[in-house]
C-alpha cells in the first residue's frame, strides 16, 4: 500500500509542485489549502502534469482544528509536507499579528492534530530569511545563527522554535525543517507555475506579468546595498528542485528522529538587475525598471551554502538561472492572467 502524505498549502506555489513529485514517485496525496492565495485549479493542473489526480482535497484554513480533525479521520496520514502559510515580506511587516496569527495558529493546530492521530514524521517549508541580514558574500550553513528583520522571518523562525521544543516533548517524531532561499521558476511544461492573487509580493512573478503586459515596470527596491551592483542578492533556485527536494526528505525523514535542519539553495548569488538581464534574455522583450528606495525587512544577500544537504542525502539542485527564467516566461506566456478564476 502507497504511503499518504498530507500536503498543507498544496495548491500553492512550491506545494502544487511538491504534489506533482510526489504522485509521480507513487505517494497518495491529500491536500488541504484556504486558497487564500492559490487556486483550486492549480490541482486540475496537478493531475496533468503527474498523469494522475490527488486522493483528495479540502478547502479549510489549517487553523479550524475540526476542519483539520475530519482530514485526519479520513485519511490513514503517514506523513505531512506543511507549507500552509503567508509568506510575502512587504505584506508581514504591514500586518506583523495577521502573520503570527495564520503561520504560528497553523502550525501549532496541525502539530495537535498530528499527535491526536499518531502522525510521527513532518517536513516543515522553512526558509533563509531566518538568517537576517548577512555579511554579503559569505554563504550561509545551517549553523549561522538567526537574526530575522520582518515578521514573516520571525513567524518562520518561531516556527522552528515551535517544533524543535514538541519534539523534545515527544522524542517519537521526526521532523526536517528545509530552510530553501529564493524559489522561482515553473514547471516546463507550461501548466503549473506561480499565480499570485493581487500585486506579486516576489520579484520572479512581477518580472513576468510586467513580461506579459500585465503590469507597467518592476520595481527595484534599493540599488545602495553592498553588493556589486547595488541591488539585492539571492540564491534563486528552480521550483522544481525545491519540489524534488522535498520528495527527498521524506526519504530521510527515518535517518533520524528529532530535529533537523538544512539548506535548500544553489550557492550562487544573483543580484536583481543580473536576474532582470537574465529574464529579458527568455522572454526577448525588454523590462521596464525603475530604481525606488529600500522595501522595510529587506536584507542585502543572502546565499547558501548547500553543502550539508549534499553530504547527507547525495542530493544538489540541477537547475539553473537561464532554465529559471525560461520556465517561469513559458507559464506566464502560456497563462498572461494566470489560473483560470
Amino acid at each position: 500500500m502507497s504511503a499518504t502524505v498530507l500536503v498543507t498549502g498544496g495548491a500553492g506555489f512550491i506545494g502544487s509542485h511538491t504534489c506533482v513529485e510526489l504522485l509521480q514517485h507513487g505517494y497518495e496525496v491529500v491536500v488541504i489549502d484556504d486558497h487564500s492565495n492559490s487556486s483550486p485549479h492549480a490541482l486540475e493542473r496537478v493531475a496533468k502534469v503527474a498523469g494522475r489526480p490527488v486522493a483528495a482535497a479540502y478547502e479549510a484554513d489549517l487553523r479550524d482544528r475540526a476542519a483539520l480533525d475530519r482530514v485526519f479521520a479520513a485519511h490513514r496520514i503517514d506523513t505531512v509536507v506543511h507549507f500552509a502559510a503567508k509568506r510575502a515580506v512587504g505584506e508581514s511587516v504591514e500586518k506583523p499579528t495577521e502573520y503570527y496569527d495564520v503561520n504560528l495558529g497553523g502550525t501549532t493546530a496541525l502539530l495537535h492534530a498530528m499527535r491526536v492521530h499518531g502522525v510521527q514524521r513532518l517536513v516543515f517549508s522553512s526558509s533563509c530569511s531566518i538568517y537576517g541580514d548577512a555579511p554579503v558574500g559569505i554563504p550561509l550553513t545551517e549553523n549561522d545563527p538567526a537574526a530575522p528583520t520582518n515578521p514573516y522571518a520571525t513567524a518562520k523562525w518561531l516556527c522552528e522554535q515551535l517544533l524543535a521544543d514538541a519534539c523534545r516533548h515527544q522524542p517519537e517524531l521526526s521532523v526536517l525543517a528545509l530552510r530553501y532561499f529564493n524559489p522561482v521558476g515553473a514547471h516546463p511544461s507550461g501548466l503549473l507555475g506561480e499565480d499570485p492573487h493581487g500585486v506579486p509580493g516576489n520579484v520572479m512573478p512581477y518580472l513576468a506579468q510586467v513580461a506579459v503586459g500585465r503590469r507597467d515596470r518592476l520595481s527595484v527596491f534599493g540599488d545602495d546595498y553592498p553588493t556589486a551592483d547595488g541591488t539585492g542578492v539571492r540564491d534563486y533556485i528552480h521550483v522544481v528542485d525545491v519540489a524534488d527536494g522535498h520528495r527527498v526528505a521524506l526519504e530521510h525523514l527515518g535517518d533520524d528522529r528529532g530535529m533537523r535542519v538544512f539548506n535548500l539553495g544553489t550557492g550562487v548569488g544573483t543580484s536583481v538587475l543580473e536576474l532582470i538581464a537574465a529574464f529579458q534574455a527568455a522572454c526577448g522583450r525588454p523590462i521596464p525598471y525603475e530604481i525606488t528606495r529600500r522595501r522595510p525587512g529587506d536584507v542585502a544577500a543572502l546565499v547558501a551554502d548547500p553543502g550539508a544537504v549534499a553530504h547527507a542525502w547525495n542530493w544538489t539542485a540541477s537547475r539553473g538561472l537561464a532554465a529559471m527564467c525560461a520556465d517561469a516566461w513559458r507559464f506566464q506566456d502560456l497563462n498572461p492572467d494566470g489560473y483560470p478564476d
